[in-house]
């Protein structure tokens, strides 16, 4: 296996992975940045599998645990007003709203993953266990290229209106147990 990480902000690994001598590549945020970065990623290292660890927010997963994401849609992708149900790419026929991936840890639970351009505080418009910023975007990039995407997300917070702060008070302890998680399986 030839595997790349890729994780959104240098926030999200407090430095334990470059520590512990593991490359990182560091996409930012959005949507936009992470496919660039994914695609970037691919082409210069040749890997066949892109693992993205990260943190996310969710209201039916607990906090502090890890989750591996079996499905990302597109929360903020609403063309409904054209007939389009939410989270659907209008005209983009080759790839369907939610894509799937194929489980790699037996050991974790599985989510679906809401991946938008904002930082969510509520109910998301569309159906999704937890919720980011970047999932959708590199599981798309991968689909397109060929490559396999495994994702796995921390929870800090529980997409509410206190999310902002538990995001940053928990993003220690989410880089402590996604290395963990990566020094048992890689």
């Amino acid at each position: 296996m030839n595997l790349a990480l890729i994780m959104a902000l240098s926030d999200e690994s407090k430095g334990l992975f470059e520590q512990a001598g593991i490359a990182v590549h560091y996409s930012g945020i959005g949507k936009v940045n992470a496919a660039f970065t994914a695609f970037d990623v691919i082409q210069k290292t040749g890997c066949d599998v892109l693992l993205n660890l990260g943190s996310a927010g969710s209201s039916v997963f607990d906090a502090h645990s890890l989750v591996e994401v079996r499905q990302v849609v597109q929360r903020d992708m609403d063309v409904s007003p054209l007939g389009f149900p939410i989270g659907t790419t209008p005209l983009d026929h080759d790839f369907p709203a939610a894509i799937e991936l194929e489980p790699f840890f037996s050991e974790l639970p599985k989510g679906i993953c809401g991946t938008g351009d904002s930082f969510e505080t509520g109910a998301a418009k569309l159906a999704c266990d937890l919720v980011d910023m970047e999932a959708y975007a590199i599981a798309k990039v991968c689909k397109k290229l060929g490559v396999r995407c495994i994702s796995v997300k921390y929870i800090t917070d529980g997409a509410n209106d206190t999310a902002h702060l538990d995001w940053e008070a928990n993003l220690l302890l989410g880089a402590q147990k996604l290395l963990a998680l990566y020094r048992q399986h890689f």
